[in-house]
């Protein structure tokens, strides 16, 4: 059974329900004060709160999904060691797992979609890294079958798993609505964790001597993609969206490589690289690369792109409502930025399910399938 299953949630409230009956029930009989009673109570209640902890931990954590796994819990990384086929046809992009959509009919394809379970091989960065590709149901239907889609990048914070865009964020199933309901057009998302040489943030940024993350999104991403399904190379055709670090890179990706991204969304995004022990020395003291990496810097220093920027934030609840109100002054023609601004709302899953169907409906409408 899986961590965020119902199972394992009403497993852990019955022990808890039960533990809690049988110190009441055996409360009477563990009266003494031999050290068999005592110790009795002592484990009773130590065993009720052990249970009771765990059952609130388990329905937070099915809430927001801090852990996808049993794997990812005890800091064990199962992503590892899938062999890549580098053969003619698969060069930069290997299919390992198809599967449905948790929609109406999500078991087929031509109905509710498909979400393919692959690994990117990054042929400029070096890096192999494993991602979600969520492809509407037009994707598999015969009158769309010579058309282009458009696409866009979609990343979790650090360190959340991909698996939290599909479970606890409910990405494909969203998008999935928005456009049956015509609110976007069909779009093609292919998510993942920004965290692509784990455990390191390295804030997708190429660290010097060390992993070339901005590289892997920026150029190797969309070169794998365009190259296995149906998606233009053009910057029309792409975007970029995340929340918290995954916001920050999705700015910063945009902002950096107009000629690839047309669009970019921050969700609770941070406009300047994190340095601290997760991150190490992602400079090596090269300050134009650290201010590079500060977003605030660069609207002010670097020459303003065709870019479209949409950010997020609350009122009430989010730390980056400042920064967020100086990148919005910061952005000059031709690009152009909107916003979301909610009245009340935290660094959280359910912030952040509440502007991503605006955000998808916000990116698709400023991307072209062709």
């Amino acid at each position: 059974m899986g961590l965020t299953s119902n199972k394992v949630l009403a497993l852990a409230v019955l022990l808890a329900v039960a533990l809690f009956i049988a110190t009441i029930w055996l409360w009477p009989r563990l009266a003494g004060r031999n050290a068999r009673s005592v110790l009795g109570r002592v484990g009773l209640l130590l065993a009720t709160q052990l249970m009771l902890f765990a059952s609130v931990g388990l329905a937070a954590n099915k809430s927001f999904l801090f852990y996808g796994s049993w794997a990812d819990l005890f800091g064990q990384e199962t992503e590892m060691g899938v062999v890549v086929d580098h053969s003619a046809g698969a060069k930069h992009l290997k299919v390992v797992e198809t599967l449905g959509v948790d929609v109406p009919g999500g078991h087929k394809p031509a109905v509710g979609g498909q979400i393919q379970k692959v690994v990117i091989a990054g042929e400029k960065s070096k890096i192999e890294g494993p991602a979600y590709v969520y492809l509407p149901p037009e994707y598999f239907q015969p009158r769309y079958a010579r058309r282009n889609f458009p696409a866009s990048v979609v990343l979790t914070g650090y360190p959340g798993t991909a698996e939290n865009l599909l479970k606890g964020l409910r990405y494909p199933a969203t998008a999935y609505i928005q456009a049956a309901a015509g609110n976007m057009q069909p779009m093609i998302l292919v998510m993942m964790r920004p965290t692509v040489a784990p455990p390191r943030d390295t804030e997708c940024v190429d660290v010097p001597g060390g992993p070339q993350t901005e590289t892997f999104f920026a150029k190797d991403l969309p070169q794998a993609i365009s190259e296995s399904y149906r998606v233009g190379t053009k910057p029309r055709n792409w975007g970029f969206m995340g929340n918290s670090t995954g916001g920050y890179c999705a700015l910063k990706i945009a902002m950096h490589h107009p000629g690839n991204f047309g669009a970019g969304a921050g969700m609770s995004a941070y406009y300047k690289a994190a340095e601290d022990a997760t991150t190490g020395d992602l400079f090596h003291g090269n300050r134009n690369e650290a201010n590079r990496a500060d977003l605030l810097w660069s609207l002010d220093h670097l020459k303003p792109s065709k870019s479209f920027f949409l950010v997020t934030s609350s009122r009430e609840g989010e730390g980056n409502l400042q920064g967020t109100r100086l990148f919005i002054e910061k952005v000059k023609p031709p690009a152009r930025v909107s916003s979301i601004t909610l009245d009340s709302g935290g660094h959280n899953f359910g912030t952040w399910r509440r502007e991503i169907a605006p955000a998808l409906e916000w990116i698709s409408g400023r991307l072209r399938a062709n």
